[in-house]
């Protein structure tokens, strides 16, 4: 999510913004130390007209 972010010059806060989350979350989903909810995932997909599977890689 990261490369996303950063290729459309938001900053975590400003991504979280646009989400209507903190930047903490934004930045706890970057450190994969918090897996988002469906809506949320959803939502970042959206918003960078991706799918869900492209934003989060399942390890």
């Amino acid at each position: 999510m990261r490369e996303l972010r950063t290729g459309k010059g938001l900053s975590q806060a400003g991504l979280g913004r646009e989400l209507g989350v903190s930047r903490q979350t934004v930045n706890a989903i970057e450190q994969g130390r918090y897996d988002p909810s469906l809506p949320l995932a959803i939502a970042i997909a959206r918003y960078f007209g991706t799918t869900v599977e492209e934003v989060f890689h399942v390890d």
